[in-house]
């Protein structure tokens, strides 16, 4: 760390510290209006009985027989646009199953088949795990090996190609093309009057496809404007309305909670220097998992990843070498009697990180399952700590690492590892000792989301953080070490971004090494680091378009 000591006249040395400007929490006290209550309203169970009778219409819809295909993928992509869809897994699964095996006699014998139909049942298997191939697009190409001309006339079936394609795995060079060649027409149409809701869809998609978008979002935006198409469906609507604003309220009150621990610490007058986003913490959590089963994972989720953002500011910002040092080693120690050790600031820190693990080990314990999961946990808040450590001694001497050295380091300290295997924590049975055993093996997966976060996180942040002294990022050292500009170097390591989303969808196709409500939380992280971090950090300034992003699913009913 660049810090200066100056001498006073007495000789009592003063450090001067380094400062970054974040603003304060946009947030205030608003979500403490919202009461930690288990007692529901007469309102509240009136919604939720009409939810389950509305649920009961849905399932009755999915088990119609008389449903052509077409139909029936239509009514499943309607159902998960709505976000509703967690309410019919095993439905929407049992359906999926069935047309993937008929999927290739199905469209791969026809040469007259609708592109939007094909397009849209190969997203819908993919998104599930099902491993179809992608050849069924190669009869929409002409001779020369690109696609037809004329399919650009047809903005729906455009639409589901462009969606489809999303869903690609390293060596679909068909799904490379359709990519492009759908991307290129639809901006081009987005120039014309395509009426509404299509616009909206096409505009939509363009900046944030399905499979990189988060579930409420989604359902924010397709409750909006689903009444306008000829085939909308009005129990749907309304169910997805009903569910939306209970979520809505699940997520409130949980959000109070953890505000009014949060106010406890009083991190914002101890620890000033620091980004005081809570908030902003919880909406990167509830992208993760939204679900209201999820709640005791979410919770503790948002505690972890609040302290780690004020641990990386420790770091990043205020600690010098030697107080970091204290720091690191206190946590490799992860003991109470360490506390009196630190410096008068980290111990507000400190004592806060160990009690949020504690809670997680009674938690559990509520359970009898054993509580190996916060073991894992703990350990990969360590390995954090002692990255960050790594990266501090590199600014202190002004060193610029290869571009290898720096990515060994820094896909470690972008936490997405450590994040991962806190988001198990309280999964309950689905996260075993092996899936935690697993995660440890650095596996593939969890590898691409941390190279889609640190790299997007460089690209669009790296101009503020040389503000202050800081260790070069990833622009910087590839641009030294291969002697090319800012924009040659932004466009090589967006295309190591793009390999990654590739890598990940392969990693969720069966047979799958974890199993896929893991492999989602991993998934997940990735398309909130998509979300946030769109042409700028919108974290650490998350005062314009987070803010009103975070309001339409938290602060809105439907």
């Amino acid at each position: 760390m660049a810090l200066l000591v100056h001498s006073t006249p007495n000789m009592v040395p003063q450090i001067t510290r380094k400062s970054a400007p974040y603003h304060p929490s946009i947030w205030g006290n608003r979500f403490l209006a919202f009461n930690d209550s288990s007692v529901k309203t007469d309102l509240d169970r009136k919604e939720e009985e009409h939810l389950q009778l509305l649920k009961q219409e849905v399932k009755k819809m999915l088990s119609a027989g008389e449903r052509s295909q077409q139909e029936l993928i239509s009514l499943i992509d309607d159902i998960q646009r709505l976000g509703l869809s967690y309410h019919f897994e095993a439905e929407i699964d049992t359906l999926l199953q069935h047309l993937k095996e008929r999927f290739g006699v199905y469209y791969g014998t026809k040469t007259d088949d609708d592109l939007h139909d094909v397009a849209l049942c190969f997203r819908l298997l993919r998104q599930q795990g099902h491993n179809v191939s992608s050849d069924v697009f190669y009869k929409f190409k002409c001779s020369n090996g690109k696609f037809k001309e004329n399919l650009a006339k047809d903005v729906k079936g455009m639409l589901s190609l462009f969606e489809a394609a999303h869903l690609r795995v390293p060596g679909e060079n068909v799904l490379d093309d359709a990519l492009e060649f759908t991307t290129s027409h639809l901006k081009e149409h987005m120039k014309s009057n395509l009426g509404s809701p299509l616009v909206d869809l096409v505009g939509r998609s363009l900046k944030y496809p399905l499979r990189k978008s988060l579930n409420r979002l989604v359902a924010r935006h397709y409750i909006s404007i689903y009444h306008k198409f000829d085939r909308h469906n009005q129990v749907l609507l309304n169910m997805a309305k009903t569910d939306f604003n209970l979520v809505e309220k699940v997520h409130q009150v949980e959000l109070g909670h953890i505000t009014r621990w949060w106010k406890d610490l009083d991190f914002a007058h101890k620890l000033s220097f620091a980004r005081d986003r809570l908030v902003e913490c919880y909406f990167w959590i509830s992208g993760v998992y939204f679900e209201p089963h999820y709640a005791p994972a979410r919770i503790f989720f948002t505690k972890v990843i609040s302290l780690s953002s004020i641990i990386d500011d420790i770091y990043d910002v205020y600690g010098t070498i030697e107080e970091l040092q204290q720091f690191t080693d206190a946590i490799q120690e992860w003991d109470i009697s360490c506390l009196d050790k630190l410096p008068e600031y980290m111990r507000h820190c400190y004592q806060p990180l160990l009690d949020i693990y504690t809670e997680a080990q009674e938690e559990i314990a509520k359970t009898g399952r054993p509580s190996y999961a916060v073991d894992y946990a703990i350990d990969a808040c360590k390995e954090l700590t002692r990255g960050y450590l790594k990266e501090a001694k590199w600014c202190q001497v002004h060193y610029t690492p290869t571009f290898e050295e720096y990515m060994s380091t820094a896909l470690v300290t972008g936490g997405i590892y450590m994040l991962s295997v806190s988001s198990f924590v309280l999964m309950g049975d689905v996260a075993t000792r092996e899936s935690f055993e697993w995660m440890s093996k650095d596996p593939l997966i969890v590898r691409a989301s941390s190279v889609i976060c640190r790299l997007t996180d460089d690209i669009v942040g790296h101009e503020f953080e040389k503000l202050r002294p800081h260790i070069p990022s990833s622009v910087e050292c590839f641009m030294k070490q291969h002697g090319v500009t800012k924009d040659t170097a932004c466009h090589a390591l967006q295309k190591r971004i793009t390999n990654a989303w590739m890598d990940m969808n392969q990693e969720c196709l069966n047979p799958t090494a974890a199993p896929i409500p893991l492999l989602a939380r991993v998934f997940n992280m990735a398309c909130v680091i998509n979300l946030l971090y769109d042409e700028y950090d919108g974290y650490t300034h998350s005062s314009t378009a987070t803010k009103d992003i975070i309001t339409s699913i938290l602060l809105k009913t439907k």
